[in-house]
């Protein structure tokens, strides 16, 4: 070719252009950002509202159903799921992958302005940020005094929040101090006093406001009004009244008590059983992950160094940092692995040291090559981009392989190294083009995949095309060059000895047999293909591997209504078993709250969340799949002794998204009736499931509620309306918060004004307290309504404008989603529920589906994209045909690998099979291409066949063996992060064993039957 001409010509122009690249090479590497994995911007959408003081029922008719009806008719809608609970609600809205949601965004908008809703409700719309989401999570704990725990939590936050990088650093179960005015009912009723009193002289007494401009000594100067409380003496201070009797000065503690105390915990955060305060990073959305943890870490132990912050200690939780250095750090080793591999593959057929050293030149050349692309194509370093890069360095030293062999071959008839350079590059020269370009279009389908797989996979798809054009470039540049200028002349005609060796007529004696019997060898080989269609079978199906991250939590749930200490209890009888376990590194745990929880604002007394870092891999035996599997049901025994009503649930979603090991589905019906008789068949058919660990349902559950039930003629009769009386007995059994007042050093505490505890701690005292009618009688609150304990709804879940409940099953790391989703399917089958109640499956189930059809369809496009590209290459419709056998070749070994290996089918391995399809179709389009050559130069169909297969299986073995090595070190999945692209390497190891062996004898075979010579082949 004229490129491998020119470039052996000017060998100064060719190394020029290569120093080029490695420079810019080297600055595009540095300035690619390191990433987990791809930018994923899933389309989801959140609506919430608040309603202070409406109940769940009221949230749901005046709020949600109005919402949900504007909001179901937005384009590109897909899904709405809606909970309502006591004064707020939550929207979720997903949309199809081809919305975007930034182009969405003014049309939510302008539907929640139109919504006809209360007019205290004010809903807002928050789109789905990753961003939003922490990169790190640390405990610091060591002080035994928790108030100079959060003082020094605080100033170190704030010292971290300046690392590069770093957009927020939040903090939980800190402790607060506030000014609490325990109010006397007795003596508020004595001086004619009301809890809203107290507040309006409180407000009135702190307040700060300007006034307009006045004229003094020829200056405008501002005007300010100034009352301000610093000190609880100022507060307790403040004349609330006189005595009409006495006239005496009545001041607020005469009728409360006021004290600086720490606030009334809603959560409480533990690490390893000792009080702790939670941090929590949040990144900028452009920074680059890696570089923000390695400079916040780096900032963290040097500020923990420092004196003041010596007696507090942070334990790292969770850093996706760390986790991402060390993913990308195990498929960077697999591609270097794979790339001495390579080498010793080279020395070990050629038996030359030049030969390997000129690859070992070309694999890292074309890497480079392929980073200067990537960067321009705005691609991050991520365990896709660098999977590809690790599962097509084989496929990288192919061509080069190819080119080098076949220069070596003219060298070895006794050529000039200028001269085999140039006929060893001009002869193969179109056939590694041809397959070149058949694998790169394999990956066209690939990249036009919609949904969370083509976010996913698109950048990996592109990353090994990159790379591939980029070995070809090379193989037709810089190989020939470099070997016209290295490799010396051979003695003697080292390719005819070769010729007589006993390995290669050991193998034409193998070809002509296989000939002169192809129909026994097409017969042995179907039987094969039909054995390993079996064997996928039996190995089940799962949407994405599960990644080991070292990393869980447990959500602790107990019956609603519970005291708070009730939940701690449980917790500290999980923490005592979880402490015992030596595969354990750091325990946090987050009592009265979630992660969820959380982010909504809100606290639970009856929930908790545990988080569990596990030791690094190879510092434990167990997986933390199998450790949850091992330590579940003695964790659970742990949680009912603290209280019979305890729940666990384990949580092992990994950082690309997918919950591992969990089934969800929703069940749906118009008639709320029929849909709970049939959840609850469905539940007790679930239940014992094997191989389920835990099945939980969202059923609208209720709560045992103290119900106050105005009588209207009666309130009526002293003066009172209902609203009055329910705003009266809020702020009495709630609390005011007043005001805030900034201390002396700078410190802001709230003031609280609320009953004593003593008038709100159970029915009866709640009965006894007293409201003031507007003639200044104080009545009893039994006297104008009637108050009893009834049961009401927590909150009201709905999918889709129904009434819905959703179901969530968890099971063991032994089984699969195909497996566990098929005895599922067989149980409900068997249940003859009513055809109104609608089964719809979430998670892993939906995404495997719906990506099921894309892959397939990707499947087909690349075979077709295959044939057409062959074809233009040999301009024929024929060979190319011919060529297409080698495709259910692999299907063979590919079966074999997964049964073997017990790997189920994933997404993973089926894009392993698109990326087969590209390669195995290479080692025939040389066989095909050189008996064309042969046949052309005249010799017969027959002999042509042979001497074909004699003359390609050693580079046919080369490249085959280069790129099953390349693969090796991810096959085995070693290391963290390598989980995604293991069964990736296993399939593509796998099928190109088959391919390999079964195309040296079933090509030559079909070849024979599309030959005129050899079409009618007689047995010798």
């Amino acid at each position: 070719m004229k490129i491998s001409e020119f470039s052996i010509r000017r060998p100064v122009f060719t190394m020029v252009t290569m120093i080029f690249i490695l420079i810019l090479g080297t600055v595009s590497l540095l300035k690619t950002p390191l990433k987990l994995i791809p930018d994923i911007s899933p389309p989801v959408g959140v609506v919430v509202a608040t309603y202070p003081g409406a109940g769940p029922t009221e949230v749901v008719e005046k709020v949600t159903k109005p919402l949900e009806a504007n909001l179901a008719t937005l384009p590109g809608i897909k899904n709405i799921q809606s909970t309502s609970q006591e004064g707020s609600n939550f929207i979720l809205m997903e949309f199809t992958w081809d919305t975007s949601i930034d182009d969405i965004q003014n049309e939510v908008l302008q539907r929640l302005d139109q919504t006809p809703l209360p007019d205290e409700v004010k809903p807002r719309f928050l789109k789905f940020d990753p961003s939003q989401f922490p990169i790190i999570q640390l405990s610091i704990r060591g002080e035994k005094n928790e108030a100079s725990l959060r003082d020094l939590a605080e100033k170190l936050t704030v010292e971290l929040s300046k690392v590069d990088g770093v957009a927020s650093v939040t903090t939980s179960g800190t402790i607060t101090e506030e000014i609490r005015v325990l109010i006397d009912q007795d003596q508020l009723k004595t001086y004619g006093l009301t809890q809203s009193d107290i507040v309006n002289v409180i407000q009135a007494n702190q307040i700060s406001l300007p006034g307009n401009t006045v004229l003094s000594q020829d200056k405008e100067l501002t005007t300010r009004i100034v009352s301000l409380l610093h000190t609880v003496e100022d507060v307790e201070n403040l004349i609330v009244t006189k005595n009409p009797v006495t006239g005496e000065t009545i001041r607020l503690n005469d009728v409360a008590n006021v004290e600086l105390v720490s606030k009334e915990q809603e959560t409480i955060t533990r690490t390893n059983q000792q009080p702790s305060v939670l941090v929590n990073v949040l990144q900028q959305s452009d920074a680059n992950t890696a570089e923000v943890s390695k400079q916040f870490q780096k900032k963290l132990d040097e500020l923990l160094q420092e004196e003041r912050f010596q007696s507090i200690k942070a334990d790292l939780l969770f850093d996706q940092g760390e986790y991402i250095e060390q993913s990308i750090g195990n498929i960077g080793n697999a591609l270097i692995l794979g790339g001495a591999f390579s080498m010793i593959v080279l020395f070990f057929f050629l038996r030359s040291v030049k030969s390997p050293i000129i690859i070992g030149v070309a694999i890292p050349y074309s890497v480079v090559v392929t980073f200067v692309l990537m960067y321009f194509a705005k691609f991050s370093l991520n365990i896709m981009t660098l999977g590809g890069l690790a599962l097509g360095i084989g496929m990288l030293v192919d061509n080069a392989i190819v080119v080098i062999e076949n220069i070596y071959r003219h060298l070895s008839m006794g050529k000039d190294p200028k001269v085999a350079a140039r006929d060893g590059a001009r002869e193969v020269g179109g056939a590694i083009t041809a397959s070149t370009l058949t694998t790169v279009a394999v990956f066209l389908p690939v990249a036009f995949i919609t949904g969370l797989i083509g976010e996913l996979f698109s950048e990996f798809a592109l990353t090994i095309a990159f790379s591939l054009l980029a070995s070809l470039v090379v193989a037709l540049t810089v190989v020939p060059m470099l070997a016209s200028r290295w490799l010396k002349p051979l003695k003697g005609n080292e390719e005819a000895r070769r010729r007589r060796s006993k390995p290669l007529k050991k193998l034409e004696r193998s070809v002509r047999w296989a000939l002169q019997h192809r129909f026994v060898v097409l017969f042995v080989t179907f039987s094969l293909l039909v054995a390993g269609g079996y064997g996928i079978s039996t190995v089940g199906m799962q949407f994405l591997p599960a990644t080991d991250e070292g990393y869980f939590n447990i959500r602790v749930s107990l019956e609603d209504g519970v005291a708070f200490s009730e939940t701690e209890q449980v917790v500290k009888e999980v923490e005592n078993v979880l402490k015992k376990e030596s595969d354990i590194d750091v325990l946090v745990s987050l009592i009265g709250s979630t992660q969820e929880e959380s982010f909504r604002g809100t606290s639970q007394n009856n929930i908790a969340e545990i988080y569990v870092k596990m030791k690094p891999l190879d510092e434990r035996e167990r997986s933390t799949f199998e450790f949850v599997d091992d330590v579940k049901e003695q964790l659970e025994k742990a949680a009912i002794s603290g209280h019979p009503s305890a729940e666990l649930s384990f949580n092992l979603q990994s950082t690309s998204g997918n919950a591992s090991q969990t089934l969800s589905f929703s069940v749906k019906d118009t008639n709320k009736k029929r849909l709970n008789e049939s959840v609850e068949k469905i539940y007790e058919a679930l239940v014992d499931l094997k191989d389920v660990n835990e099945i939980t349902t969202d059923v609208m559950n209720k709560v045992d509620e103290v119900q106050i039930t105005v009588d209207r003629e009666k309130a009526l009769n002293y003066g009172f309306v209902p609203a009055q009386v329910a705003t009266t007995v809020n702020n009495i059994t709630r609390g005011v918060q007043a005001t805030q007042i900034v201390d002396e050093e700078g410190n802001v505490h709230g003031i609280s004004v609320k009953y004593d505890d003593a008038f709100t701690k159970d029915v009866e005292a709640l009965k006894a307290i007293e409201l003031k009618a507007s003639s200044g009688q104080f009545v009893p609150l039994e006297e104008i309504a009637s108050i009893e304990i009834d049961k009401g709804p927590v909150n009201i879940q709905r999918i889709n404008q129904q009434d819905a409940v959703q179901f969530t099953l968890k099971y063991k790391s032994t089984t699969n989603l195909g497996e566990i989703s098929r005895l599922v399917d067989k149980k409900i089958a068997a249940l003859n529920l009513s055809p109104e109640t609608e089964i719809t499956f979430g998670g892993d189930r939906e995404l495997l589906e719906s990506s099921i059809d894309d892959m397939l369809l990707a499947m087909g496009l690349a075979i077709v994209l295959v044939y057409l590209v062959m074809s233009a290459q040999f301009e024929s419709f024929k060979y190319p045909f011919i060529i297409m056998f080698t495709v259910p070749l692999m299907v063979i070994g590919v079966a074999i690998a997964l049964t073997v290996t017990r790997t189920p089918v994933s997404i993973s391995a089926i894009i392993g099979v698109i990326v087969l399809a590209g390669i195995v179709v290479n080692n025939a389009i040389v066989i095909v291409d050189y008996i064309q050559q042969r046949k052309a130069a005249g010799l017969d169909s027959l002999e042509a066949i042979v001497e074909a297969v004699q003359v390609r299986a050693r580079p046919i073995l080369m490249t085959a063996l280069t790129t099953i090595l390349g693969l090796l070190p991810l096959a085995l999945g070693i290391g963290e992060g390598t989980e995604i692209n293991q069964p990736m390497g296993i399939t593509v190891i796998g099928g190109l064993i088959s391919s390999t062996f079964l195309t040296l004898f079933i090509i030559p075979i079909v070849y024979s039957f599309f030959d005129k010579e050899t079409r009618r082949m007689k047995k010798a």
